[in-house]
């Protein structure tokens, strides 16, 4: 083979050496695409599996810039509850109807800057947890989501406002100890001992109001564990004042029922459980050991209250005129967080404290809270 016969054999052969690199590169981006797709897709999961984060398309980011519009310039401390995804709750809560959604969040913002729920600390509602029942437990569900125990036969008070109070203390601790990839909780509520005795409507209808419309897709599942049987149509009393996608996180567990008890098995470690619902952990409520470990995270909010950053908008720093705010439907203008009616309530359960936010950037210059 001569010079020229060479050179042309070498000529092909860098041809397919260079074919062979760009489809090697093309492997490797589609490689990429592929895991860039596969991550998208485990962000998408279902409510049911604890971890639900959909994703933000065009549409919805554009509805959520419209509603920061709508709500106009806030001071720093009610700003930082309008980042991207606690405005998405909102939208989420009205199924993306930006003016129902506008109006809801408009309604958390006045009702926070009134009751002041960031302000809330363990001394005082301390007489209201004595019984316990309401606490934050010291275990986390399978998905990272804080749990709060619920015993309604352990009562101890008939001041609704009290009540409503201490309510509100558990959810803004709740959310304050979510992981910075989780936004929901989970509800154990043990019936055991309740009778009618601790039903209340008034109580039962204004707890529905805080936590729908100030507490929006805060709710992973509500686990009612045992109830008896006279509380079924107590539940079809209460059901009204629910919206749909709460009452499907409803579940009723009974502990000599195998299909419903794996319910338990699905959601938690059962080393860690407490035996109350059929788990292992014995050590049961103990209120100094609870009231110390309150007491030492109430000394974190300030903390979380002096990093915390407002989207870069030139805002006033004066009290906000929520008068201007087109509430025409309000009717939860109450500093004791109750209202009278909750027919048109949408939500689900949401904000939180004017204080924490995370560390990362939501993309619009202000940092996510940690009460997404």
């Amino acid at each position: 083979m001569g010079v020229k016969g060479k050179t042309q054999v070498s000529e092909i052969q860098q041809m397919v050496f260079l074919k062979a690199v760009k489809r090697g590169e093309r492997k490797q981006e589609t490689d990429k695409e592929v895991a860039i797709k596969s991550s998208l897709m485990l962000v998408v999961k279902s409510s049911s599996n604890g971890s639900e984060k959909s994703l933000i398309n065009e549409d919805q980011q554009a509805k959520i810039s419209e509603i920061r519009r709508l709500i106009g310039p806030l001071p720093e401390k009610l700003a930082i509850y309008c980042s991207d995804a606690a405005i998405a709750r909102y939208l989420r809560a009205r199924n993306w109807n930006v003016k129902k959604a506008t109006k809801m969040l408009k309604e958390t913002l006045k009702w926070r800057a009134e009751y002041k729920p960031e302000e809330i600390r363990w001394e005082e509602v301390a007489h209201e947890a004595e019984t316990g029942k309401i606490y934050r437990s010291n275990y986390i569900d399978k998905h990272g989501r804080t749990v709060l125990v619920m015993r309604p036969s352990c009562q101890n008070s008939k001041s609704t406002k009290g009540q409503i109070r201490y309510l509100v203390y558990c959810m803004e601790n709740a959310i304050l100890n979510l992981p910075a990839d989780q936004e929901q909780m989970v509800w154990l509520i043990d019936f055991n001992g309740f009778n009618l005795s601790h039903i209340s409507l008034k109580v039962t209808r204004e707890t529905a109001h805080v936590l729908q419309e100030h507490y929006p897709e805060r709710l992973g599942v509500a686990i009612l564990y045992n109830p008896p049987k006279f509380f079924e149509p107590f539940w079809t009393v209460a059901k009204p004042f629910l919206e749909p996608k709460t009452q499907n996180k409803v579940k009723f567990v009974y502990t000599d029922d195998p299909n419903t008890k794996k319910i338990m098995e699905d959601l938690f470690e059962m080393e860690k459980l407490e035996s109350a619902f059929g788990g292992n952990d014995d050590s049961g409520f103990d209120i100094n050991k609870y009231a110390e470990r309150m007491r030492e995270e109430d000394k974190r909010i300030p903390a979380f209250w002096t990093k915390s950053e407002a989207p870069p908008e030139p805002m006033p720093t004066s009290s906000v005129d929520f008068n201007s705010f087109d509430s025409d439907a309000s009717e939860s203008g109450k500093v004791d967080g109750s209202a009278s009616h909750v027919s048109d309530s949408e939500g689900l359960i949401s904000d939180k404290s004017v204080l924490v936010t995370k560390g990362s950037d939501n993309g619009n210059g202000s940092k996510e809270l940690l009460y997404r």
